[in-house]
């Protein structure tokens, strides 16, 4: 029987598996976490509105219905492509075609500075790290005496205008302005401040010119201060560095201003792309091994002129496509080359207001709030985590209240000592 080995259960990686399960194949999952990780609703958690395990899916409950699908909690350390052996803490396993789809880490652009005072959110720690760090900054400011540290203690900086930047910012600014000013009389409607920073002059930049502006209209009636064609160059504990000399009083950093490929691609002898991406042929194998497929946010693909986008759309037909393409060559059957459809992107912004083009169309406003929500109920996984997700939307539309306001880390409250 031939073994297929997949390292990460991202959505590449899944789609790659569901493919090939009761296909007569070993299929073997490799990941560092055991669970599956919706991603696109991690800024939802780090905004009070859903619970940390809505979002996420036990990798074990999923397979076990997938006929010859298996999981293992284990890093993978390295790899033997000319002896097809993949290498993990303590062991060695043989393979007959291996799938890598082990994503990618948020690129701080060599900034150490910012690395190591931003938040990010890529993993459900991250998320509840930045839940706290919110939540625990308004606890602070309301009882801090001294009204420039208050006010340093209650603006946010994010940084980064794609989707994660803009979904963040809404929702805080939603936050703050409905939830937060209740629970903190003591602080003004106006304390809070947040500034949406962004290095080019416009947001979303991979939607339409109408939509990009509808977004910017939005945030800036929400209260949110957007800085564009403006640099961060570094960070210390209460303040961000701006490349212009500037600086802004800040207790709060979170950065969302790019990606990049995991650290597995680093113990890998393959060669790189921009990005350290590796370079895959057009039906996404290494060059000089056909059995090794590389999926997702690792690979790189130039499709009509341009590298294919480190997004979910692209990682979830690639894997689909390498679960088939498996099929194909373990059947003897031919099959084209990889292809993305652009299905098209889209963004919330806040209650009732999304932007969104599919398939060439354009929507904003409640329409494109409305299939935001339908998509991303859709491809969330477990019926639980649906009806959970989407009872905690419905109270907070009806009700304007976000009951998850928990700060999970000690030392808020001040010490004795």
């Amino acid at each position: 029987m031939k073994r297929v080995v997949i390292v990460g259960v991202g959505f590449a990686g899944l789609r790659a598996a569901r493919a090939l399960a009761g296909k007569g194949m070993e299929v073997l999952l490799f990941d560092r976490q055991n669970y599956h990780l919706f991603q696109p609703l991690l800024y939802q958690v780090a905004t009070a509105s859903l619970e940390q395990e809505s979002i996420a899916y036990p990798i074990r409950a999923l397979v076990r219905r997938w006929e010859g699908v298996s999981f293992r909690l284990a890093e993978v350390c390295g790899a033997d492509f000319c002896k097809r052996r993949l290498f993990i803490a303590g062991d060695v396993i043989d393979y007959d075609y291996l799938v890598l789809a082990a994503g990618s880490v948020t690129n701080f652009f060599g900034m150490e500075s910012i690395e190591r005072h931003a938040y990010d959110l890529k993993k459900l720690d991250h998320a509840v790290e930045l839940r706290n760090q919110v939540l625990g900054s308004f606890e602070r400011a309301a009882r801090e005496r001294d009204p420039v540290r208050r006010r340093a203690l209650l603006t946010f900086v994010i940084v980064g205008g794609g989707p994660t930047g803009v979904e963040f910012a809404g929702a805080l600014a939603e936050l703050a302005r409905f939830v937060l000013t209740k629970d903190y009389p003591e602080l003004g409607v106006t304390e809070p401040r947040i500034l949406l920073v962004e290095a080019t002059d416009r947001l979303l930049a991979a939607l339409p010119v109408e939509l990009q502006r509808y977004a910017l209209e939005k945030l800036k009636r929400m209260g949110v201060e957007v800085l564009l064609s403006t640099r961060v160059s570094g960070a210390e504990p209460e303040r961000v560095h701006l490349q212009d000399g500037s600086q802004i009083p800040a207790h709060t950093l979170f950065w969302s201003a790019g990606v990049c490929v995991a650290p597995l691609a680093d113990v890998l002898a393959v060669p790189r792309a921009p990005g350290g991406r590796v370079p895959v042929e057009p039906d996404l194998t290494l060059a000089e091994h056909p059995e090794v497929f590389v999926v997702g946010d690792l690979a790189y693909l130039a499709q009509d002129g341009a590298a294919l986008p480190m997004v979910a759309s692209v990682a979830m037909q690639q894997g689909d496509y390498a679960g088939r393409a498996i099929l194909a060559r373990y059947l003897g059957k031919p099959l084209p080359p990889f292809r993305y459809r652009d299905k098209g992107a889209m963004a919330t912004i806040g209650r009732s207001a999304a932007v969104a083009t599919v398939y060439g169309r354009n929507f904003s406003g409640y329409l494109a709030w409305i299939v935001w929500l339908g998509l991303h109920l859709y491809y969330l996984i477990g019926f639980r985590n649906r009806l959970l997700v989407l009872l905690n939307w419905a109270y907070y539309y009806i009700l304007y209240e976000r009951q998850v306001r928990l700060i999970t880390r000690e030392g808020e409250g001040g010490s004795c000592q």
